[in-house]
């Protein structure tokens, strides 16, 4: 069994990136909170921005600024077991107005936040009808300086959203629907190679993977299967790793245990291992650390972030280098 180190506590249900940062400290979101955070290597928190809604998570884009998928928020519901009381999130919140992607202009350095701005409410899907944003949830950043995202969308008491994944770009000219339909897709990724785009759907279980033919552009909007979790789980936020392998948060419990990370092998062999958190709602992993051999993954059923030793060396996103807050003694 893998061993978790809790670096920080009392976050409120926390989420992507994580994007780890030059001096071993993290920036996350807080979805309840609604929050840009920032987590020191000794577990303090200081709230970088505050984005209101739900900021679901967050990435650097190619001008070093941060770009955060918001769905817009939830109603939200206290459950107690017998490991303590656990944040969830449900339906579409009562003050919800739309999903967005905002930018928050941010120094690099992280000490000086300039703005935060809307950059989309809306995208055209492949009809060329616009289509609104309902619940922006995971991003990557390619290494054209293009994103991919996955729209959630949300959940009222009689209907849900049907929605897609779309691919954007920063000076807020181009936000296209590329695939569709979608069962809520969740986490996003690309191979290191960038040649592979990752897609998670949350109710299923289920990993897809598209041939990226240029940015923005797949070989085909049909996916192809690449791992379904066993009964019992559902798939959130992911990474890949310095193998190429999958690494998605794994919300649920069953016959691999209570919460976790699944680490799927690429050529669709299936599950290499899986690491258990025993956290319900594990919902994101970002790698970090010398080598990047360190794992963190955000547990936000108990607001944890939490490290592990990775198995091999991790995979960092693009452009997170961009940012470089001065080293402190006393962090």
């Amino acid at each position: 069994m893998a061993h978790f180190e809790v670096i920080a506590t009392g976050l409120e249900f926390p989420e992507g990136g994580p994007i780890w940062l030059n001096d071993g400290s993290l920036l996350l979101v807080e979805i309840k909170r609604g929050t840009l955070t920032r987590v020191y290597k000794d577990g303090r928190l200081s709230v970088v921005a505050q984005l209101g809604g739900g900021p679901n998570s967050s990435a650097v884009g190619p001008d070093g600024n941060i770009y955060v998928t918001q769905n817009g928020g939830f109603m939200w519901s206290s459950i107690r077991t017998s490991s303590g009381v656990f944040n969830a999130p449900g339906s579409q919140a009562i003050d919800y107005k739309t999903g967005s992607i905002q930018k928050v202009e941010i120094s690099s350095d992280l000490e000086l936040v300039n703005s935060v701005s809307t950059l989309y409410t809306a995208g055209i899907d492949i009809a060329g009808n616009v289509v609104p944003l309902r619940g922006p949830n995971d991003l990557v950043f390619d290494s054209s300086g293009g994103f991919w995202f996955t729209d959630h969308g949300k959940v009222r008491e009689r209907d849900r959203d049907v929605t897609g994944v779309f691919y954007a770009k920063i000076d807020g000219s181009f936000c296209k629907e590329v695939i569709f339909p979608l069962n809520s897709p969740n986490g996003i990724g690309l191979s290191p190679d960038g040649k592979v785009l990752y897609v998670a759907e949350t109710p299923t279980g289920r990993i897809y993977k598209y041939q990226v033919k240029s940015p923005g552009v797949l070989e085909s909007e049909r996916g192809r299967l690449l791992y379904s979790a066993p009964e019992g789980y559902m798939f959130d936020s992911l990474a890949v790793d310095g193998e190429g392998n999958i690494c998605v948060a794994t919300l649920g419990k069953g016959s691999l245990g209570k919460g976790g990370i699944s680490v799927i092998k690429a050529d669709g062999s299936g599950l290499h291992s899986f690491l258990e958190t025993k956290d319900f709602f594990t919902t994101n992993i970002c790698f970090g650390g010398k080598e990047l051999r360190d794992a963190y993954v955000t547990l936000s059923g108990s607001g944890k972030l939490v490290r592990t030793q990775w198995h091999c060396k991790g995979h960092r996103c693009n452009f997170e280098e961009l940012l470089r807050p001065a080293m402190k003694s006393n962090l």
